[in-house]
Formats: C-alpha cells, sequence, structure tokens
C-alpha cells in the first residue's frame, strides 16, 4: 500500500527543489556559516540565495561574525610584476591569490602601503589614498599636512574609539619618515594627524613622543587600537605610550618589556593587549605571549609557543635569523610568520578563547611566493558587502590556493 502523500519528506534525490522548503531564515542561518569565498559563490546559486546573501543586513552580520584575516603582501622595487599579494582565511583553513590588481603598484621609495581596520591604504609624498579591503575604488585625500614614508595607520570610529565597524570611521596617521631631497630625514617626529572622511579634512594633533624618534616608522614599531586609544609600542626598544583618541593626547612613555626579550610586538586582541616577543631561555629560543594590564603596563605569562613550531619557522637560532620572524594579530587570533622567503614564509597561528591559547601550523602557500625587498603583513576583519559591490567576480573557482 502507498504510504499518503502528505507524509513523505522531501530529500535531495527524490526533489530536486529541497532547499525550497525551507524558511528563509534558516536558509540565511545556514548560508551565513560558510566561509566568505562560500557566501560570495553561492549569491550565483539562486535568486533566493542572491537576494539573502546581497541584503546589507545579513552582509553587515557576517562581516560582524566572521574571524579577520591574515595578509601578506610582497613589494618588488625592481620589477613590480614580481609583487603577489596573498590573504588567509582562518574559516576556510586556505590561502587565496589575490589579483594584484587591487593594489596599487609603488613608484618610488618613499610609497608606502598598508592596511587596517577593512581598509587599504597608500602614502606617497604628501598623498594618502585608502580603498575597502578587496572591493572598492581607490580615494584620494586632501594632502597630509606632513608627507611621510611607512607611518603606523588605525581605523576607529568617530567618538567611539574602537576599530571600525558599522559607524563612521576615521583614520589616524602616526609617525613615518619623510624624504628631504631624496634622503630618509629620521630626526622629524611627524604630527598625529587623523582624517575625516565625511569632510576631507585633516585635524593636527600632538606628534609621537620624542623616545620615539629614533625608530619612528612602521618597520620600528607596532600598533594595537584599543578601548579608545591608540598604543604604539617600539618592537626593539620597547617604548610604549596611547594616543587618546577623544582627547587627543599621548599618556606618559613607559618601558614594556618582559625578562629575556629579544624584540616584541603590541596586540589588540579581544578584550586584552597582548605581548608577544621572541626570548632567550636556558633551553634555547622561545616565543611567548603575556597579557598586559592597560593600566599599569604589568604582564602576565599566557602562552608559549611549542617548540616544534618555532623551529618551522626558520632555519637556525642565529640572531639574524631570528630576527625576520614577525606577528600581528586581531580578534581572538595571533600570527606569527617568517617574513624572509625561507620555506615560502611559513606561519603558525594561536587562537585565544576562554583564557585558553591553541597553537597550530598555518597550510603553506603551495604557489610558490617571489622573494621580495619588503613584505607587508596585517589582519583585518572582511567587510562582505564590499566584495560583493566590488570584486565578487575575483573571488571564483581557481583563486584559492589549495
Amino acid at each position: 500500500m502507498d504510504e499518503p502523500k502528505s507524509n513523505k519528506e522531501p530529500n535531495s534525490q527524490s526533489h530536486p527543489f529541497a532547499w525550497d522548503y525551507l524558511d528563509s531564515d534558516l536558509t540565511e542561518l545556514i548560508l551565513s556559516h560558510l566561509p566568505i569565498r562560500s557566501i560570495v559563490r553561492s549569491a550565483a546559486v539562486c535568486k533566493l540565495w542572491h537576494s539573502i546573501v546581497t541584503g546589507a543586513a545579513f552582509a553587515s552580520r557576517v562581516s560582524a561574525a566572521k574571524r579577520p584575516w591574515f595578509f601578506l603582501y610582497g613589494q618588488n622595487n625592481i620589477f613590480s610584476k614580481n609583487n603577489q599579494a596573498f590573504a588567509f582565511d582562518p574559516e576556510a583553513d586556505e590561502w587565496i591569490k589575490l589579483p594584484i590588481s587591487l593594489f596599487p603598484f609603488p613608484s618610488s621609495q618613499e610609497e608606502s602601503f598598508i592596511g587596517s581596520g577593512g581598509f587599504f591604504f597608500t602614502t606617497t609624498s604628501s598623498r594618502f589614498s585608502y580603498a575597502p579591503i578587496l572591493g572598492g575604488a581607490w580615494r584620494q585625500t586632501s594632502p597630509l599636512r606632513f608627507s611621510r614614508c611607512n607611518p603606523l595607520v588605525g581605523v576607529f570610529d568617530s567618538g567611539s574609539g574602537f576599530e571600525s565597524g558599522s559607524g563612521f570611521c576615521r583614520f589616524i596617521v602616526v609617525g613615518g619618515v619623510r624624504f628631504i631631497g631624496g634622503l630618509v630625514d629620521i630626526e622629524d617626529r611627524l604630527a598625529v594627524e587623523i582624517y575625516n572622511p565625511n569632510s576631507d579634512s585633516w585635524d593636527l594633533c600632538p606628534p609621537l613622543p620624542a623616545d620615539f624618534r629614533s625608530g619612528n616608522s612602521s618597520q620600528w614599531l607596532s600598533s594595537a587600537l584599543f578601548r579608545g586609544k591608540f598604543y604604539v609600542f617600539g618592537i626593539n626598544s620597547f617604548f610604549v605610550s596611547a594616543f587618546d583618541l577623544n582627547n587627543h593626547f599621548w599618556s606618559e612613555v613607559q618601558t614594556l618589556r618582559p625578562p629575556g626579550v629579544l624584540f616584541s610586538f603590541l596586540i589588540s586582541c579581544q578584550d586584552q593587549l597582548v605581548l608577544a616577543g621572541l626570548c632567550n631561555s636556558p633551553r634555547g629560543p622561545t616565543f611567548n605571549l603575556w597579557k598586559i594590564d592597560e593600566k599599569t603596563m604589568e604582564f602576565s605569562e599566557i602562552a608559549i609557543m611549542p617548540q616544534e613550531l618555532l623551529y618551522c619557522l626558520f632555519d637556525s637560532d642565529e640572531d639574524d635569523k631570528l630576527a625576520s620572524l614577525k606577528c600581528v594579530g586581531l580578534g581572538n587570533l595571533i600570527y606569527v610568520f617568517n617574513e624572509e622567503h625561507h620555506r615560502n614564509y611559513p606561519a603558525c597561528m594561536c587562537e585565544i578563547s576562554s583564557g585558553k591559547c591553541s597553537w597550530r601550523r598555518v597550510p603553506n602557500l603551495m604557489v610558490p611566493g617571489n622573494r621580495f625587498h619588503k613584505v607587508i603583513s596585517f589582519c583585518s576583519t572582511i567587510p562582505l558587502g564590499n566584495i560583493l559591490r566590488g570584486a565578487g567576480e575575483e573571488f571564483g573557482p581557481g583563486q584559492a590556493i589549495h
């Protein structure tokens, strides 16, 4: 006897349109759990999925929930055609080779490229340009008051000081070096400037404290946006100071150096400041993480990278090899990598969750990376809406590095 028609359950084999039986809210929930590149592809499946994925509310919610990507951008000062760019999506656990057309080619040694808070930035002499990450046209701002190369750049919501979300963003530009007659002027600290995209205007603020004078570019400094302040930290000098984004003043310069640290980086990691650095110890070099008290600048160790992971990042424990290790992070992820070509830029990551730290190796770049004169690295949130509007076609099949 045949089963009553009303009791039949649709399935992918007996019913070609089984997805039509899902509530649109459930479909939206399922799509939101996909990696970003898969979400972009899903918009081409059917009209319903396209309407869900391209909706402003969905894009905003997904962008806020997704973990930030890790970017590597390599510059060749002689042949710009050898420039390459890669991004690592931690949710898909894959590298994506980015179209180099998304990035500007450096026209001279005075041009620098930076990424932060959902934007790409370039500075050239007194010019400053920006574009949404992975989508949208480049825009040039009104001239900076001070020409500068390799500055620190941060993105924060107006009035809140937190890293950019869905509100009105402003850009802070700190430090850098300027060129006079083709020579670098390392004595000029350069005043802090804050850009208002709404009025296309720059506010001039007090310069970086004089303690940072001998190393005031992004090559020697790391920065972190945390609770309304823009922290600047000397990678080798260990000086730290914080700029109040609402009241526009610098805190007193302090020294932040746990015992045995050779060099370190300051990172804003969820609800805490984290210091990550390479140490000398009786058993050899170690890479440690410390939680930093924002009020006292006191530190407490929270994790040590497993030795086998650390040794995967360099050939030997010679000082010149160790110095090529770099560290960036955002959200609950911290990445440590070797910016030299050794083993095609190996990297590992630490995920901090509920007070626990979990380390693992990042998959290798399967497409060979060129040798670069300069490697720029950063972590950033990924605005899904920008990709859908500007560069969705760049993330089709064949772009991922498997």
